[in-house]
C-alpha cells in the first residue's frame, strides 16, 4: 500500500470517517472513466484542482464536480488574489500526493479549500484516494465539513 494511500486511510480513520477505498482495475484518468468505474454520475466525481496564489504563495483547493471546470477568473476572485498554475512538484510537495491522486483529505500541510455546489446536489461524492488508482465515498456534506471546505461558484 502506498504512503499516499495509508495516508488518506489515517487521516479519514482521525476525522472519524469510515471510508472504502476502491482500487480501481480500470483507467480512471478523466471525471468520466473515474464515474463509469463507480457507477455514478460524472458530476459526484470530486476533481481535487489546485492553482498557486500568486499574492499567498500558497496553494488553494478547488473541489469541483466533474463534469465542471474552474473558470480561473472566477477563482481569483474567491481566493480574493490572482491566480497562477501549480505545478506537479509544488502539489507534491505541499500535498504529498501526485497530480492525478489528489485527495481532498490527508494532505502534508493545511490548504485553502473552496467546493463546487453542484457536488452538494448529491448526497454521495467520490475522491481520490492519494492515488490515481484509489477512489473512496464519502457523504458530500462530510466532505465539504472535513475539507473545511467554502461553498463557492468558480466554473464556467
Amino acid at each position: 500500500m502506498s504512503k499516499s494511500l495509508k495516508r488518506v486511510m489515517r487521516h479519514a480513520d482521525d476525522l472519524g470517517l469510515c471510508i472504502t477505498v476502491l482500487k480501481m482495475e480500470v483507467p480512471t484518468n478523466t471525471a468520466q472513466q473515474a464515474a463509469d468505474a463507480v457507477d455514478c454520475h460524472v458530476d459526484q466525481i470530486a476533481k481535487s484542482i489546485i492553482f498557486l496564489g500568486q499574492d499567498s504563495n500558497a496553494p488553494i483547493l478547488f473541489l469541483t464536480a466533474g463534469g465542471n471546470r474552474v473558470s480561473s477568473d472566477k477563482a481569483a476572485i474567491i481566493a480574493g488574489e490572482p491566480l497562477g498554475k501549480a505545478d506537479a512538484s509544488l502539489i507534491r510537495a505541499q500535498t504529498g500526493f501526485a497530480i492525478g491522486g489528489v485527495s481532498p483529505i490527508g494532505h502534508l500541510n493545511p490548504i485553502r479549500c473552496f467546493v463546487d455546489p453542484v457536488l452538494l446536489s448529491y448526497e454521495t461524492v467520490w475522491a481520490a484516494a492519494g492515488t490515481p488508482h484509489h477512489l473512496f465515498s464519502i457523504a458530500a456534506g462530510t466532505l465539504l465539513e472535513v475539507t473545511c471546505g467554502v461553498i463557492a461558484d468558480f466554473c464556467e
